[in-house]
């Protein structure tokens, strides 16, 4: 399994403003997005090129978004991209501000050749997908590991956000 370096920026302030409705505008452009690109089209249009179901294409067409998985547990948040025929010399994850970033390119080459004729063709897509991390984790310890086209990165909480749970006596009146 080969372990992906995670760069962060030297001017990360100590507590980060929350803007409440840029993260309700960017959900709410992902929900619309995915809704005109998961529906079927025409034949024909954007057919070419296919990327596998893990990516989607954005608006425009030219940018492709892998999917994430993002779980969590009491002790850290983990988040899991599939890149499938990517490589791992082609993604970069950086760290700034709380906000995490997973940049890379996914490359394509396809060559024919018999006698008759010659066939080659290139695609190339840049994707890049952030996600803002509470201030409940760790900067300091962010894993990533790259192994077979899925990217995985583990946000460890901070001790003091990682808390005991105790059952409260219910009462009666």
């Amino acid at each position: 399994m080969a372990k992906t370096e995670i760069a962060k920026s030297a001017d990360t302030p100590v507590s980060r403003p929350r803007d409440v409705f840029a993260a309700m505008r960017d959900e709410m452009d992902r929900v619309f997005q995915r809704f005109e690109t998961e529906w079927p089209r025409w034949p024909g249009l954007n057919a070419w090129p296919r990327w596998p179901s893990a990516f989607r294409r954005t608006n425009g067409g030219d940018l492709v978004v892998p999917e994430l998985d993002v779980r969590e547990n009491t002790k850290s948040i983990v988040i899991e991209a599939e890149l499938p025929g990517v490589e791992e010399k082609d993604v970069s994850v950086t760290l700034a501000n709380g906000l995490l970033t997973i940049k890379g390119e996914k490359k394509e080459q396809r060559e024919e050749k018999d006698e008759t004729h010659y066939f080659s063709e290139r695609t190339f897509g840049a994707f890049e997908r952030c996600l803002r991390l509470p201030d409940t984790i760790d900067e300091n310890k962010l894993e990533a590991h790259f192994d077979k086209g899925v990217l995985k990165i583990t946000a460890a909480k901070k001790p003091e956000a990682v808390k005991a749970e105790r059952k409260i006596e219910i009462k009666k009146s």
